[in-house]
């Protein structure tokens, strides 16, 4: 059978109750408007339950369930270039700094290749020790501090750091990030949903980030460092392809892309082991499942929810038949909690991933040559700051459940998580 869509987002009189039964149009409006933001997999449960291919809006099928997205994610009949199309139809492109990560090979290849040794696992274990001092600074603000806001004093500060050291941002220069970076991620999100003045914030964003890397590139070619800035400006100079647009584009993806989404895990994290206090019991008996915890935690609640994918040329997964040109929406966050694939998936288990009975890996890190490629370093950063955790051992008590959330889809994240801190 070939899937219908559905062209437009209608906006509803009433979503309806998220704690009562949804019909599938409630559930659709669920998944994508911001009253749902801190409680979408109610919504993600009735679609799921609906079918692997659900009519959703903007022309997409909405993939639910695990199977299906892993096997759109790794076919290469399936391409990311589309999603400003699908998304953002009326985009030149300008406002929207996204370099390889909505590219095919051979130039996502080209491209990836030349920053993917930044990031590997084994480069940055030499980065450990750092990681590990402000995470260890961390906590202990929030411990002397006594309340704090996680997202601002906790999630914030490791992340941010640890990119702009890797890139080559001076520590001055932090606030411009964080105030450029937030236009810019919501502006992932589907224009309709977006304000005049969301729009503009992405826009500016886009242009101020431009502007600065332009300077800093020259800056390095002249006074070289040792930091990515300067690698990928040499890698240019050498005679590689990267062309200064790309090499902008790329260092403005890699150093929003390689805060926001541990930021928003790492605040996820922390609601989620004072929801659970027998996790983070678990968790402190055993700080060895830091790691393993990592993965149970992207998978459980984890930031990136939704991503998109256009068939190039006609294909036909579990039964159903797509044409050439017909485009997904994939819940990344519905599949990671899909029974089919995980016994009991709305419940934490931190020791999941540490189990000798294997366990489909989860998807919060993508899929196939668009895993995430900063994926080493959120691994690293989210270890180190459940070891401290554990290692310090604070009561944590949540002052604000449900905590607000922002209105963000693609990257979902909490706007503020006041938590008491408790040596």
């Amino acid at each position: 059978m070939e899937p219908t869509t559905t062209q437009t987002m209608a906006t509803p009189a009433a979503t309806g109750s998220l704690s009562g039964s949804l019909s599938v149009e409630e559930a659709i409006l669920a998944s994508f408007l911001p009253e749902a933001r801190h409680d979408p997999y109610p919504a993600y449960d009735v679609l799921r339950e609906t079918g692997p291919f659900v009519p959703g809006p903007f022309s997409l099928q909405i993939v639910t369930r695990y199977a299906e997205a892993d096997a759109v994610l790794q076919d290469h009949a399936w391409s990311h270039a589309a999603e400003p199309e699908f998304l953002h139809p009326d985009s030149d492109g300008s406002d929207l700094p996204a370099s390889f990560l909505w590219m095919e090979p051979p130039d996502h290849t080209r491209l990836r290749r030349l920053v993917s040794k930044a990031f590997t696992a084994r480069g940055l274990e030499t980065l450990r020790h750092r990681v590990e001092q402000v995470a260890a600074e961390v906590v202990d603000n929030a411990i002397s501090k006594g309340e704090i806001d996680v997202v601002e004093d906790l999630a914030y500060p490791l992340p941010l750091a640890m990119i702009a050291e890797l890139i080559g941002v001076p520590p001055e220069d932090l606030p411009f990030v964080r105030a450029n970076s937030a236009g810019v991620a919501r502006g992932l999100d589907p224009d309709t949903l977006l304000t005049a003045d969301e729009l503009k914030a992405r826009a500016d964003g886009a242009q101020n980030f431009r502007d600065y890397f332009e300077k800093m590139v020259a800056e390095r070619r002249a006074r070289p460092k040792d930091d990515l800035i300067t690698a990928l400006a040499q890698v240019e100079a050498g005679g590689d392809r990267l062309t200064t647009g790309e090499m902008i584009a790329t260092l403005t993806v890699l150093l929003i892309a390689g805060h926001e989404t541990t930021v928003n895990l790492l605040a996820n994290g922390v609601l989620s082991l004072t929801r659970n206090p027998d996790q983070f019991e678990v968790l402190r008996d055993n700080p060895g499942l830091a790691l393993p915890a990592v993965d149970e935690l992207m998978r459980y609640d984890g930031p990136s929810h939704a991503t998109t994918r256009k068939a190039v040329k006609d294909v036909e997964i579990s039964g159903h038949s797509f044409k050439e040109g017909t485009g997904v929406l994939i819940l990344l966050a519905a599949a990671n909690r899909d029974p089919r694939a995980f016994p009991n998936p709305d419940k934490l288990d931190l020791t999941r991933y540490a189990q000798s009975t294997a366990v489909p890996r989860h998807l919060g890190f993508g899929v196939g040559h668009h895993y995430c490629i900063g994926a080493p370093l959120v691994r690293l950063e989210m270890e180190c700051m459940l070891r401290e955790l554990a290692r310090r051992a604070p009561v944590m008590t949540l002052l604000a459940d449900p905590p607000p959330y922002r209105p963000n889809i693609v990257v979902r994240g909490i706007a503020e998580l006041p938590v008491r801190f408790e040596a």
